[in-house]
């Protein structure tokens, strides 16, 4: 073993643009040739370098790899010095692009894991959760590092490349969970579409999610990575009859995340941009034609970036519910309902809410909350279909389920997601039957605002409401359900609340 130590200085640093996203170079981390390697021989290069406050959200360690190379391996720490209260400290995320390059779209990717693990391996037959499987083909790879908070002291870091020479073994042909599941006809299905495994940050394998999604009575999930496809692979063992297991990725931008919904089975999303690059809407276009859905996550999460900022122009639905019930929230809530009254108003169309526990790891209830969507069978295209069009309610878990509907005129009745063809005078009785909520109250809220509150539900849970309006006073009504709150007018923590009904002609 060999091992050399390069300091990359400012005069080996170049700015340079890929796409639309600027990007730090580095200099080349460059190998010996291999050609008198054994079979088993490893090789050694270690970086040390820092990066000043306001660094280009990527920076690119080029790696020089020879041919007969089995194994790539790297490894990382950086310093986090003291900062003071409400000055970001450091964190810096990585990942690794082929000898393909890093040219915006991804075709080089091989894998990232952000800033969960300090080191990962690639090679023909395996790699780290995170990275894809595939030989080590000779040429520039890239190692990627992103200084996703930079302390004022600046960010000093150690990287460590290890290559290993050998046979490069076999690349497994990767095997999918397939398309469809064992339904119930058209019917009312349970599901859970923003989950993270090993695979990113989380800390549970696929098949412990697998196990607490059917514990939550799910009867699909989704597959949600932070900027990485490599779990698709690693589902299918876990599907089932039972369990319909749908592919995607969370794209992690500095600008917000976005769930890829339903993915064809190998698909990646680049992440590699922010709002004003502009690119979104490409990406957008690439998550629909790979068969998937757009659905800006938590767009009001407070968290650095998480924040949601490329508009809501692209999307097919938007997670509005996230985890347990909290302030964000209920200010995602607020602001989707602003856009519903924004859209009977210009006579265009909406964009559905979803919600989804974006669980990690313990205690993160999987099922917290889950999207009931009503669709004509248990598949990926149905149950897309279904959130599509809204015909859907977010329920915290699976004992509280809701029937909505409004009815009048000539006996239309209309459901969730669905609109009401009546005259703006025509009597309309608006339902709600609610089930598994003890104690919880119920408000419906139209464009005009909360309309009508409930006293609480029986201890049972169960209860209807039933409340009468005309077109001409509610152009929507949807309902929401709420556990009792302690502190006066407060409206309480969300149990379920439905995508509403739309009444009148558009």
């Amino acid at each position: 073993m060999c091992q050399d130590d390069h300091h990359h200085g400012p005069g080996r640093r170049a700015l340079f643009v890929t796409g639309a996203a600027a990007a730090l170079t580095l200099g080349s981390v460059t190998f010996a040739s291999g050609a008198e390697a054994a079979d088993g021989d490893r090789r050694t290069r270690t970086i040390r370098g820092t990066l000043p406050p306001g660094s280009p959200d990527y920076v690119y360690v080029p790696v020089e790899v020879p041919s007969g190379v089995r194994e790539l391996r790297v490894s990382y720490t950086y310093d986090k010095p003291s900062v003071p209260a409400g000055t970001p400290g450091n964190a810096l995320d990585i990942g690794v692009f082929d000898e393909h390059g890093t040219e915006l779209g991804g075709r080089g990717f091989r894998g990232w894991s952000g800033g969960a693990r300090p080191e990962f391996f690639v090679r023909a037959d395996d790699a780290t959760p995170g990275y894809v499987p595939g030989p080590v083909g000779e040429g520039t790879w890239h190692v990627a590092l992103a200084p996703y908070t930079v302390a004022p002291q600046g960010l000093s870091y150690e990287l460590t490349v290890t290559l290993t020479f050998g046979e490069p073994g076999t690349t497994p042909k990767p095997v999918y969970p397939p398309g469809r599941a064992r339904g119930r006809g058209r019917a009312w299905y349970r599901g859970d579409c923003h989950l993270h495994s090993w695979h990113s940050d989380g800390r549970r394998t696929p098949a412990e999610i697998a196990a607490l999604a059917r514990a939550a009575g799910l009867d699909f999930i989704n597959s949600s990575e932070h900027n990485t496809h490599s779990s698709h692979p690693h589902w299918a063992d876990q599907a089932g009859d039972d369990l319909l297991i749908m592919l995607g990725e969370e794209v992690t931008t500095r600008n917000g995340h976005v769930v890829a919904l339903g993915t064809d089975p190998g698909t990646f999303v680049d992440w590699r941009y922010r709002a004003r690059d502009n690119r979104f809407g490409r990406f957008a276009r690439r998550i629909r034609a790979a068969g998937g859905l757009v659905v800006p996550a938590h767009p009001h999460a407070t968290c650095v970036g998480c924040g949601w900022r490329f508009g809501f122009g692209e999307a097919d639905a938007v997670e509005v519910w996230n985890g347990p019930f909290t302030p964000d929230d209920e200010v995602a809530l607020a602001d989707w309902d602003s856009a519903l009254v924004v859209s009977v108003r210009e006579g265009r169309g909406w964009t559905p809410a979803m919600g989804n526990s974006d669980a990690h790891r313990d205690p993160d209830a999987v099922g917290l909350p889950q999207t009931v969507v009503l669709a004509d069978d248990l598949t990926r295209e149905a149950i897309q279909e279904g959130i599509r069009a809204g015909r859907s309610y977010v329920a915290e878990s699976k004992s509280a389920s809701l029937a909505f509907t409004a009815s009048g005129g000539r006996g239309q009745h209309a459901g969730v997601g669905e609109r009401l063809r009546v005259d703006p005078g025509t009597p309309v009785t608006v339902r709600l039957e609610v089930s598994g909520a003890p104690r919880c109250s119920v408000r419906l809220v139209t464009d005009q605002g909360v309309l009508l509150t409930s006293g609480p539900l029986p201890v049972s849970g169960s209860g209807v409401v039933e409340w009468h309006t005309t077109p001409a006073y509610a152009a929507y009504v949807r309902a929401e359900v709420r556990h009792e709150t302690a502190a006066g007018p407060l409206p309480g923590v969300m149990a379920a609340f439905t995508n509403p009904v739309f009444l009148g002609h558009e």
